[in-house]
């Protein structure tokens, strides 16, 4: 296991900085916008009133219920709360999940690119993670005869992260419900649905999970989310899924050993925020969104970039194909898309990611999640660095 190349760019920009060079940072995935009043209202006033013990270990009656009603309201699914577990971050939950239910020599099932937490987890429990290409040609989404080709008799997972980091694909319903064919043909096979961008989608694209359009495989789909990206709440760590009980349980004991149950005072923020006013969820969006369009047009009017535009999420995924084989104006060569963001950073000062790292080249994911002043400053910063290779 390594540190994760997002994390690495965001700690060499950090120590950049330290040293006075200006950066602008496109590397980290993290939303720029405050945690909202009410949820920092709601965990001093329970500090205060004295939750600050032990938490049961799935979350507290309080957190369970309220997202019951959430996915309700947002998804149209039904979960009791033994069918509910909230952990610390959306990362915990998938852990718990592949380290509840793998064994050396199974398979799980990634689109790629994808985020490359899900392969480092698989393999951490001595599974073995299968990518799928989902070409950009197909606008970065996974096709139901390359996830049938991709299935095996020792699949136990397929990952599903729509939208996607880092991509920001994005599935339709109709999309949605050819996967699920193609799954309800395998009834071994169990499915991880990582919502956690489910609010980011724009031009009014619809969101949709598995369980939701495909209620028949209910079962066998463990609904992954959590506060950190819609609510801007990265630094409360707090995930939740809902699933079976009879994957829940194992989940749990899994959870039991490792960390326990989370903060008392990020999930009565939680409760907050889910049960609290939704509307700056789309107002936040259109923001996103107006920065996306922005990233985007600059991006494709730079030599040497092509960029899509991505359903959702905030990152673009732009490919470079034409700046390789190339050189820098300080003399560096440019034969991946590694070598392409370590020049970007040294001699441009803009942090960037390798499609490398998400199982994709020749591409670099740039973020959005910053403000717009920062976001122009750091395209013109790459176009000047693209106009000098050569």
């Amino acid at each position: 296991m390594t540190l994760s190349a997002s994390a690495a760019m965001t700690d060499k920009a950090r120590e950049l900085r330290a040293q006075g060079i200006a950066i602008i940072s496109l590397s980290s995935g993290e939303p720029d916008f405050p945690t909202p009043p009410h949820a920092i209202e709601a965990a001093h006033k329970a500090a205060l009133d004295g939750d600050t013990k032990y938490p049961p270990l799935g979350g507290t009656p309080a957190l369970k219920a309220a997202i019951q009603r959430k996915f309700k309201r947002d998804n149209d699914l039904d979960y009791a709360p033994d069918e509910i577990l909230v952990a610390n971050g959306g990362k915990q939950i998938i852990f718990d999940a592949i380290l509840a239910t793998c064994n050396p020599g199974d398979e799980v099932v990634i689109p790629a690119p994808g985020w490359i937490t899900y392969a480092d987890i698989v393999a951490l429990a001595g599974a073995r993670p299968v990518p799928v290409p989902c070409p950009e040609n197909n606008r970065f989404k996974l096709r139901p005869e390359d996830l049938e080709a991709a299935i095996a008799p020792r699949t136990r997972w397929v990952i599903l992260n729509f939208p996607n980091n880092p991509t920001g694909a994005a599935c339709t319903s109709a999309e949605m419900r050819a996967l699920a064919e193609v799954i309800e043909r395998h009834p071994q096979v169990l499915v991880l649905t990582d919502d956690i961008y489910e609010h980011l989608v724009y031009d009014d694209f619809t969101f949709c999970t598995l369980a939701q359009v495909a209620p028949q495989l209910k079962g066998r789909v463990l609904t992954v989310n959590g506060a950190s990206k819609a609510y801007a709440m990265t630094g409360w760590r707090v995930g939740y899924c809902g699933g079976p009980r009879d994957l829940i349980a194992p989940m749990s004991n899994i959870q039991l050993q490792s960390t326990g149950g989370i903060t008392t005072v990020s999930q009565a923020a939680t409760v907050a925020v889910l049960d609290g006013p939704q509307e700056f969820l789309a107002e936040r969006a259109a923001i996103y969104r107006e920065r996306r369009d922005r990233v985007v047009e600059m991006l494709n009017a730079i030599p040497g970039i092509r960029c899509h535009t991505p359903e959702g999420a905030f990152y673009v995924f732009p490919n470079i194909a034409d700046c390789l084989g190339r050189s820098t104006a300080g003399g560096r060569q440019i034969s991946t898309d590694t070598d392409f963001v370590t020049a970007l950073l040294a001699e441009a000062h803009v942090a960037a990611v390798p499609g490398s790292a998400y199982g994709m080249s020749p591409y670099i994911r740039l973020s959005y999640a910053t403000d717009m002043e920062a976001l122009v400053e750091g395209c013109r910063r790459i176009e000047a660095f693209c106009t000098a290779l050569r």
